[in-house]
């Protein structure tokens, strides 16, 4: 008897249909490559610059370099870094807070001591989550201090406030909420090392 094979079944091996993976081309993957590392550098450049703000108002007030700080005003020659600023302000629900609090030591110690932390931990990069909160707590203190929404002064006069909301100390303290949240730290900066230690890796908020 003869055997017919059965011309819809294929004998010997089974192969697999072909599928065609498809794969991003080599172009995209290295523009996108780009991009990242462009907005890496862009973020680490506004960290730089931020940080930098706040140390060279740390230096500026404590050895008097001649620029916001008159020479012989410094805080090592006895000058008082808040005492001029808290006692000037003329407008705002704290007017009569602030002079209270100026020139008093231990303003000018969480004054300088907040400059100067927070200046260095955006500069390196570490420590983000904590440097946007004291930055924007200072910030949010000198924003009331200034008053931007007052038309006028306590004495009537004119307040020549550029923005009633938006002023500079916004801008910083934003500045500093966007570096910590998307963690701009590791490029040029410590960022990475930092967030290795045992203490920071098992507390995020150190980060």
């Amino acid at each position: 008897m003869a055997v017919h094979e059965d011309p819809q079944r294929s004998p010997g091996i089974h192969v697999p249909p072909f599928r065609r993976h498809r794969t991003a081309p080599a172009s995209t993957v290295s523009a996108d490559l780009d991009t990242h590392t462009a907005q890496a550098y862009a973020l680490a450049s506004l960290r730089i610059l931020t940080g930098f703000v706040f140390l060279w108002a740390f230096l500026d007030k404590t050895f008097g370099l001649g620029y916001a700080t008159a020479s012989g005003k410094g805080w090592i020659d006895g000058g008082s870094p808040t005492k001029g600023f808290l006692s000037s302000v003329a407008a705002g629900p704290m007017e009569s807070t602030f002079h209270s609090w100026a020139g008093a030591a231990w303003a000018d110690w969480l004054f300088m001591l907040g400059l100067l932390a927070v200046g260095v931990a955006v500069m390196t990069g570490v420590a983000l989550r904590l440097a946007a909160g004291a930055g924007t707590a200072m910030m949010a203190l000198m924003w009331l201090a200034e008053w931007p929404p007052a038309r006028h002064l306590s004495d009537g006069a004119p307040s020549m406030s550029s923005n009633p909301f938006a002023d500079y100390h916004v801008i910083y303290a934003v500045a500093l909420i966007v570096l910590a949240a998307v963690g701009a730290g590791a490029a040029w900066g410590l960022g990475r090392v930092w967030a290795r230690l045992p203490i920071v890796r098992d507390r995020s908020w150190l980060r």
